[in-house]
């Protein structure tokens, strides 16, 4: 994986009222840390950035971070994104070392035709991802995986993804990537859903119920303790 260059201004204040500033003036607030680093608070130019984090290799990208007096090698991590407007609020960066391995997110790439999508299967993808441990040198862009001899009923799983030099998967070799199921027909769908929807009412009533218990139950408790108490002034009373 080759390195993103990219520049970063240290310096600036913290806080809301200045990152606001930092964002009409077009940069991005950010903070570099990691590897016994004290956290350095930095800008970046925004549209700089959406470069960097926008090569094939996304957000597992290696940028080298020129901080003016040093250029240190980092990763994008925590990244703030604006909820309306296709923009950077804040982004932390992280030092790696290019010795030390790191754990990422890598795109699963589906290439080929199922043969069972021929025969009238569908074609349906779980995930979308995988989750790896490498050398921050060794993280793919991608992985690409073949799916052309998949036939209806078949799947492939975390342990069947291809071997790729230097690369670890970490998720569960059991957990399904993608299968080639039989199409449903609407009226198994819609058959699909009232079952559903049937065992959600049954839980819902379950529920009520055991609720309502718990509360008779408490309410009896706090009767007992009333009668107790009625008993116990009673006696006083009497003595």
């Amino acid at each position: 994986m080759s390195e993103v260059n990219l520049a970063a201004r240290t310096g600036r204040s913290t806080g809301s009222r200045e990152s606001r500033r930092i964002r009409r003036e077009g940069g991005v607030p950010a903070i570099v840390y990691g590897h016994g680093r004290e956290p350095v608070a930095v800008t970046v130019d925004a549209i700089e950035l959406s470069r960097a984090l926008n090569t094939d290799a996304g957000s597992n990208a290696l940028i080298s971070l020129d901080l003016g007096d040093e250029t240190v090698t980092t990763m994008a991590r925590e990244v703030e994104r604006h909820p309306f407007r296709r923009e950077y609020r804040h982004v932390d960066f992280v030092e790696v070392s290019l010795t030390d391995t790191l754990e990422a997110e890598v795109h699963l790439e589906f290439v080929g035709e199922a043969v069972g999508t021929v025969e009238g299967g569908v074609f349906s993808p779980s995930r979308s991802t995988a989750l790896i441990e490498a050398l921050a040198t060794s993280i793919p862009n991608y992985i690409e995986v073949d799916v052309s001899a998949l036939e209806i009923g078949d799947a492939l799983r975390i342990e069947d993804l291809p071997v790729v030099e230097g690369v670890t998967y970490l998720d569960d070799p059991d957990l399904v990537v993608c299968a080639v199921t039989v199409p449903i027909s609407e009226e198994e769908l819609e058959a699909a859903v009232e079952a559903v929807a049937g065992e959600e009412e049954e839980e819902e009533l379950e529920a009520a119920e055991g609720e309502e218990e718990e509360l008779e139950a408490a309410e009896g408790e706090e009767a007992e303790a009333g009668d107790d108490d009625d008993a116990s002034e009673g006696s006083e009373e009497d003595s």
